[in-house]
């Protein structure tokens, strides 16, 4: 798909998106079965046909985007802004931010926005497991890249995070899932408790740093809107207030992700059973 994407273009590569949408719409059973509960739970009823087609074929365009946006080719979309003068305060202090994104829509959008403003800098904190991944990826896709990936569980990754802060970027975490054991908290999700990781709440508490909620919404053909908030303030709380600054600021990340998937409710990508309860 990369040797094909990067060589055709966009539109005629997005015509392997429908046999590749049918294919999973057909055989993907657990993925299926996963979008058909989050849609049944959003529209408070079973999803037509078109709706789950829709749901697959969306998630199929953001991966192909992804080829164009981490390879600069950001000319090819139309990519709007809510909340700019929240990324422009921060540049204008000289300040990096945390970033808490989610599996919902693209991340690689907020790489355009990188482009627009002249020195802004974007750094992706992950897992260990995660990070190999993506270091992978990105070797095959745009070797460039590979710097802006922070790696969690290594002696010196807080030092890193630190460093890249102060240096003015934005730090990007997600924070809808965990692959490891950690430290999680049950909330009400479109009428159901999920379970969220506390850690990079936690760790924007230690780093006594702001944090943005951020999505990058495909809203179909070329079209994304990347939204930014003000979620919560970690650097006026004391140490004894943290925890439930932190608690407070999950519940309010939560219910963002909620009122986001009603605006674009096919931009959820998490094709797993978000609401079993996997603590064992």
């Amino acid at each position: 798909m990369r040797h094909l994407a990067l060589r055709l273009g966009r539109t005629p590569a997005r015509l392997l998106l429908y046999p590749i949408t049918l294919y999973f719409l057909l055989f993907a059973g657990q993925a299926g079965a996963a979008s058909r509960d989050y849609l049944t739970r959003l529209f408070g009823r079973p999803p037509r046909l078109a709706e789950r087609w829709r749901h697959f074929f969306s998630f199929a365009a953001t991966v192909l985007d992804r080829l164009y946006l981490l390879n600069d080719r950001d000319e090819l979309f139309e990519i709007e802004i809510e909340g700019r003068e929240l990324i422009e305060a921060a540049m204008a202090r000289g300040d990096g931010v945390f970033l808490l994104g989610s599996h919902l829509g693209s991340f690689e959008a907020l790489r355009a926005a990188g482009r627009w403003y002249s020195g802004l800098r974007v750094t992706l904190v992950m897992y260990p497991d995660n990070a190999r991944q993506i270091h992978a990826a990105l070797a095959a896709i745009n070797p460039a890249l590979q710097s802006t990936i922070v790696p969690l569980g290594q002696l010196d990754s807080m030092l890193e995070v630190k460093a890249r802060l102060e240096a003015g970027d934005l730090v990007g975490m997600l924070g809808d899932r965990s692959p490891r054991q950690e430290a999680m908290a049950h909330r009400p999700l479109l009428g159901s408790d999920a379970a969220f990781p506390l850690g990079p709440l936690r760790l924007a508490a230690l780093m006594r740093r702001p944090v943005l909620f951020m999505c990058g919404l495909y809203l179909g053909g070329k079209r994304y809107r990347l939204h930014f908030s003000e979620l919560a303030d970690f650097a006026a709380i004391e140490r004894g207030s943290r925890e439930a600054a932190v608690q407070a600021a999950l519940t309010d990340y939560v219910a963002r992700l909620e009122q986001q998937c009603h605006a674009a409710p096919y931009n959820w990508f998490n094709f797993y059973d978000f609401w079993a309860d996997h603590a064992d």
